[in-house]
C-alpha cells in the first residue's frame, strides 16, 4: 500500500509541475509562448506566426512571416502582467538601426537593452510589442525595393499584418498605442493616418515629423544613406507626391481625436550627460559622442518639434508637447520620456 501511495503522490507532482500543461490556481494552463503560438491566427493577407519562444527574462520572442515583405520579422513581446486576461497593446519602435542592426536583439541598442521597459511594464496590464528590424526604413512602405535594404513594407506590417496576429496570440482588446524615437518618431503618426482608429495614442521622442519640405527631405536622405539605402526608393525624387502623402505635418487635421505626446531635448548638456550616467559607464569617448552628436541631433529636433507644436496650435488640435530644458539624443532621456508619456497612453487604451 505504501508503494502505491508513493507512486500516486509522484504522479500527482508530475502532472502539476511547471511545464506539464496543468496550471496551478491563477496561472495559465500552459507556458505563455506555447499558448500564444496555439492561439495566434494569420492576418487576412496570409502573414502568420512562425515561432514563439521564451526569451530573456519576461520576453517572448516571436518570428512573424510578413507576406508584404516576403520574409520573417523578429518581434519581442513583454506579456501583460496577467497574460490570461485581455490587455491593450503598446507598440515600441526603435531608432535608425532598427534595434538589432542585423544581429540578435540582445546585442543591439533597443528598448529592451537600453531602458528599463521590461521592469517598468512588469506590473501593468498591457502587452508591449517591440519590433526588431527596419533599420533606415522610417517604418514606411517604400515605392521600390532597395538593393541594400531590400523590400520595405513596414506600414503594411504594422497596420494589417502584425496587429491581428498579436491580438489573437495575446488576447488583445483592440486598443493600441505606438511610440517611437528618433527615426521612428514620425512613424506612429503615419501609422495612425494609414489606419484610422487602430492606434489611439502616439508617442514621439526626439524626432522631426515634417518630412516633405527641403529640410525634412535632407534629413530623410541622410538617415537612409547612413544605412546605405537610397531614399529615391522610399518616396521617389523630391517632387514625387509620395513625399507629401507621407508627411504627417501636412495631414495633421486627420489626427484630431488621437492622444498625442511629443517630446525633445534642446541638445544642451543635461543631468544624463555625465561620465556616471547610464550608458556612459565612465567612458569619456561615449560621453563626447553623446554630447557632440547627440547634442546636435536634439538641437535639430527641438526646432522640428516647435514647428509641429505650432501646427497643432494653428489647427486647435489637443496634444501634449514636453520640451525638456536640456538633454541630448540618447536612451536615458527616452526612458524618461516613455515613463512620462505612459499615463496618457494608459488612459487612451484602457490599461
Amino acid at each position: 500500500m505504501r508503494a502505491i501511495a508513493v507512486a500516486a503522490v509522484s504522479i500527482a507532482l508530475l502532472v502539476c509541475s511547471p511545464g506539464s500543461g496543468v496550471a496551478t490556481p491563477g496561472e495559465p494552463a500552459e507556458p505563455v509562448p506555447a499558448r500564444a503560438f496555439s492561439a495566434a491566427r494569420p492576418a487576412p493577407n496570409g502573414s502568420h506566426l512562425i515561432a514563439a519562444v521564451q526569451g530573456a527574462g519576461r520576453v517572448v520572442d516571436l518570428t512573424v512571416h510578413s507576406a508584404a515583405m516576403a520574409r520573417p520579422v523578429t518581434v519581442a513581446v513583454l506579456p501583460a502582467a496577467d497574460p490570461s486576461r485581455p490587455a491593450p497593446v503598446l507598440y515600441l519602435l526603435n531608432g535608425v538601426d532598427g534595434g538589432n542592426d542585423d544581429r540578435r536583439w540582445t546585442e543591439g541598442s533597443n528598448w529592451l537593452t537600453k531602458t528599463d521597459a521590461a521592469q517598468f511594464f512588469s506590473d501593468k496590464q498591457v502587452t508591449v510589442v517591440i519590433l526588431m528590424g527596419g533599420q533606415g526604413s522610417f517604418y514606411a512602405d517604400w515605392l521600390a525595393d532597395d538593393p541594400v535594404l531590400g523590400r520595405q513594407r513596414w506600414t503594411t506590417f504594422l497596420t494589417r499584418e502584425l496587429p491581428p496576429i498579436v491580438d489573437t496570440a495575446f488576447s488583445g482588446t483592440g486598443a493600441n498605442a505606438v511610440a517611437g524615437l528618433s527615426m521612428a518618431s514620425g512613424a506612429g503618426f503615419r501609422l495612425a493616418l494609414a489606419a484610422p482608429g487602430l492606434y489611439r495614442a502616439i508617442g514621439s521622442y526626439s524626432g522631426c515629423i515634417r518630412t516633405s519640405d527641403a529640410r525634412g527631405q535632407a534629413m530623410v536622405d541622410a538617415v537612409v544613406a547612413a544605412r546605405l539605402g537610397n531614399a529615391l526608393n522610399m518616396w521617389g525624387p523630391p517632387a514625387h507626391p509620395a513625399w507629401a502623402a507621407n508627411d504627417p505635418y501636412l495631414h495633421a487635421e486627420k489626427l484630431r481625436g488621437t492622444t498625442i505626446y511629443v517630446t525633445t531635448g534642446t541638445g544642451l548638456p543635461g543631468p544624463l550627460d555625465t561620465l556616471g550616467a547610464p550608458g556612459i559607464d565612465f567612458n569619456p569617448i561615449k560621453l563626447v559622442d553623446q554630447l557632440l552628436i547627440g547634442g546636435v541631433l536634439d538641437a535639430v529636433t527641438q526646432r522640428c518639434t516647435e514647428q509641429l507644436r505650432d501646427r497643432f496650435a494653428e489647427l486647435a488640435i489637443p496634444a501634449t508637447f514636453d520640451f525638456r530644458p536640456s538633454g541630448t539624443h540618447s536612451w536615458g532621456y527616452w526612458q524618461q520620456d516613455l515613463h512620462n508619456s505612459w499615463p496618457l497612453f494608459a488612459a487612451a487604451i484602457g490599461a
